[in-house]
């Protein structure tokens, strides 16, 4: 087998997969990678299943080295520069690493997570079914915590498959939509629109268990305490203090907060890819909409496989230089044919 060796890596980089699904009644909170679409981009590059283990890489860089055997990977969420051994790597490709080459990734710009897979997965031993990592519950494999410098990923070795991209759809800055309730009737109608109407920022302070909102504080008409009961990936509980917390993968099962409305599930990885500090609006939608939302992302994510395309090689020869009309003269160092003479004129230029 190969392995990856993280050389470096920033906080919030964990490694995560389609979660924990279906325990939730036993208080087993999900988990799982906070955008869905572009784990299973990053996958079906690699030629995973769409919801296999990958590496969820935080806002911060990276650099991970392959040893023991070359290594197939593929990227896909927010775009960073990332290079391999200084060779150009784009963000929805896939690529491979020689034994002993290094990929190096950047800052995540525009966005706060990418995603890493391997050809063939991570190797790790399942908990409940799953290696996404949950690191307050102590739960995930191979490391039940985020990843560190000197870790491990056990792989494959790489297939020799030919490189592919992925077309997505274009990136929107649209409203980030929601539902309303279950408990929008703690809030006044004009605690409502001030939700949708206002500008809202994502604290610095957010993690993966909730996203804390920086904007106008929303008014309760009851208290802010109810008999605790279930929450969802993208709950917007309303505390004491009436700034809003959207609650993410690492949620608790069930919350004594109010819940004036959701993201729903089509919109979810978009707003856990907004951010700290970029401002962005809600707009409220029908639960008839949400549910043909939700169907058209399922669509996306089952057409992956057809959405791959050849990653198209460029030779930059002296022919195509011409033809291609990008330069007067067109020269080869290493072919005197094609070298051009100077002459006095051309030094001292005209009278």
């Amino acid at each position: 087998m190969s392995k990856l060796v993280i050389a470096s890596i920033g906080p919030a980089s964990s490694v995560q997969d389609g979660g924990r699904p279906g325990a939730q009644r036993y208080g087993l909170v999900p988990s799982g990678a906070m955008d869905r679409l572009a784990l299973a981009a990053a996958n079906t590059l690699a030629g995973n299943e769409p919801f296999t283990a990958a590496v969820e890489v935080g806002p911060f860089g990276a650099r991970f080295t392959a040893r023991g055997g070359a290594v197939r990977v593929a990227l896909a969420g927010a775009p960073r520069n990332a290079d391999i051994a200084g060779r150009a790597v784009a963000s929805d490709t896939s690529a491979t690493l020689a034994d002993g080459e290094t990929l190096t990734l950047g800052f995540a710009r525009g966005g706060s997570f990418s995603y890493l897979a391997v050809e063939g997965g991570i190797a790790g031993e399942p908990m409940f079914g799953s290696l996404a990592v949950n690191a307050r519950a102590g739960l995930g494999s191979p490391y039940p915590r985020p990843l560190q410098a000197g870790d491990e990923l056990q792989t494959k070795v790489a297939s020799g498959a030919p490189e592919r991209r992925i077309e997505l759809p274009a990136a929107t800055d649209a409203p980030i939509r929601v539902v309303w309730g279950p408990q929008d009737d703690e809030f006044a109608d004009e605690t409502k629109n001030l939700l949708l109407d206002s500008e809202w920022k994502i604290s610095a302070t957010s993690d993966r268990m909730g996203y804390r909102l920086e904007g106008p504080v929303l008014r309760h008409l009851h208290g802010h305490n109810i008999v605790s009961d279930g929450t969802v990936n993208g709950s917007l509980q309303v505390p004491g203090n009436g700034q809003p917390i959207v609650l993410m993968r690492d949620r608790g099962t069930s919350g004594g907060y109010p819940k004036i409305a959701a993201v729903i599930s089509a919109d979810f990885g978009r707003f856990a890819q907004i951010p700290a500090g970029r401002a962005f609006r809600f707009r409220a939608v029908s639960m008839a909409e949400a549910q043909a939302e939700a169907r058209k992302f399922a669509e996306l994510l089952r057409t992956l496989p057809e959405r791959l395309r050849a990653i198209e090689s460029v030779d930059l020869n002296i022919d195509a230089l011409h033809d291609a009309n990008v330069a007067g003269h067109a020269v080869s160092a290493v072919d005197a044919g094609t070298w051009h003479a100077v002459s006095l004129a051309d030094i001292s230029g005209p009278d």
